[in-house]
């Protein structure tokens, strides 16, 4: 019986995993603490059950606080007290992040229905240059809308221009485009994002760019070539499409509001920052207020409810993780979760190393971000655009159609650690530990 290559790979990235986890003090299984193996086991249940995966995150979350509940605790302090200040801790993160994710997800089909998907193709030149430009448009698109959405419109325009045939080395292009684009800006990606919400600051990670531009330029080219060898484009478009420019002004009100309240909020008012989800709440007003103009697709938020369940869920089993077991942040262990992020979900991934800190920040955005983009399943991203391209769902052939992403991520990793450096950030936050736990845990004078 053969096993799937997908299987393999998976099985592969879990011997990674212990290169992530130190012998602690709470139980361990080979060296392992148990939160990791069933941390791991979460995440292996989503990568195999695509159908499945909030039946599993939700799953995996009730086993790790079961667990912790009846063994370890929560940052030192036992039972449901402590779980309860745990989630005093988290819940103004959780619930931005909610926030912004149903919010972009009218925003993303404000963006459609604007028409300007239907319009891009006028400026897309012949031959193989035109399947490279729309790359550049998917990159643009993705770092002041979601890196979902930024691909899904790559991949409606590509559906057109290309005549429904489009090559999976271009697909995996695509997805590349839209998570390379996202990397340096702190609206275009979800990873990137949760970095903003919890404390990061919008330039600290826009020198990922230094290693997303150059990996834009080589996976390009070349999945431009390949598509232009496997069918050429075709530019025609409905002279008679105009934009509606009601849905773009929507669109930039939005982005600025949660820029605005997000920068206001820790520059001027960091006391109070993390005392309610201000920059969430800031996306709905804004969202709400212009419904008059145009009506949002309120249509669109019960699948939007269930994925972002999905992921806050994973957010929380991240951050129930022992980080102090983590190995210590470097160039070389934000290089090799690039290539876990390609097998494991990278929202996890970020929040570990958002709770551990010390990171460059902009070098972690980069591996996180864009090495989901080597595997189909390794970002959100990729997992959308194959609904589009069901074909895409091969691992084998998503690598050997693309096998010019994973070069692209080495050599951009290695021109931004040579020109920018790795420059840690010290801890945005003075301790990952709930300060009302830490006083509990602190002996009394």
């Amino acid at each position: 019986m053969l096993i799937p290559a997908r299987v393999v790979s998976l099985l592969l990235a879990m011997l990674l995993l212990p290169s992530l986890a130190y012998a602690a003090e709470s139980p361990v299984v080979f060296g392992i603490p148990v939160d990791f193996i069933l941390f791991a086991l979460t995440l292996l249940g989503v990568a195999l059950l695509h159908h499945h995966t909030l039946m599993v995150a939700l799953t995996g979350l009730t086993a790790i606080t079961l667990y912790k509940l009846g063994f370890t605790g929560f940052h030192g302090v036992e039972g449901f007290a402590g779980l309860g200040l745990h989630l005093q801790h988290e819940w103004v993160t959780l619930a931005n992040l909610l926030g912004l994710l149903l919010g972009f997800s009218i925003l993303a089909r404000h963006f459609e229905d604007s028409r300007i998907p239907e319009v891009l193709p006028r400026f897309l030149p012949e031959g193989w240059k035109g399947g490279f430009v729309l790359l550049v448009m998917v990159f643009v698109i993705s770092a002041f809308l979601d890196n979902i959405a930024a691909a899904l419109i790559g991949g409606t325009v590509a559906l057109g221009v290309f005549k429904r045939r489009v090559h999976i080395g271009y697909l995996a292009a695509i997805v590349a485009a839209s998570n390379a684009g996202g990397s340096g800006s702190v609206v275009g990606d979800t990873t990137t994002t949760m970095m903003w919400i919890d404390g990061v600051a919008p330039l600290d990670v826009f020198h990922a760019y230094a290693a997303a531009v150059p990996a834009l330029m080589i996976f390009g080219v070349i999945a431009a070539r390949q598509q232009h060898g496997f069918q050429p484009i075709s530019t025609k478009v409905d002279i008679n499409t105009r934009i509606d420019w009601a849905y773009v002004l929507i669109v930039v009100l939005i982005l600025v509001g949660a820029m605005a309240t997000n920068i206001v909020m820790n520059t001027h008012y960091p006391e109070i920052s993390n005392t309610f989800p201000f920059l969430g709440v800031a996306v709905w007003v804004v969202l709400l207020a212009m419904a008059p103009l145009r009506k949002p697709e309120w249509s669109l938020l019960p699948d939007a409810t269930k994925g972002s369940i999905f992921l806050l869920s994973l957010v929380v089993c991240a951050s129930m993780m022992p980080v102090e077991k983590l190995p210590t942040a470097s160039w070389e262990t934000a290089f090799g979760l690039g290539f876990v992020s390609a097998v494991f979900d990278n929202i996890p991934l970020t929040a570990l190393s958002l709770t551990q800190g010390g990171y460059d920040w902009g070098v972690l955005a980069y591996a996180v971000g864009f090495g989901g983009s080597i595997l189909w399943f390794g970002s959100s991203a990729g997992v959308a655009i194959t609904n589009l391209f069901p074909e895409g769902r091969s691992t084998v052939a998503w690598l050997k159609g693309g096998w010019h992403v994973a070069m692209a991520y080495v050599i951009g990793f290695f021109i931004m650690l040579g020109t920018v450096g790795w420059n840690p950030h010290t801890p945005h936050k003075e301790t990952s530990t709930p300060p009302s736990a830490a006083a509990q845990v602190e002996p009394s004078h």
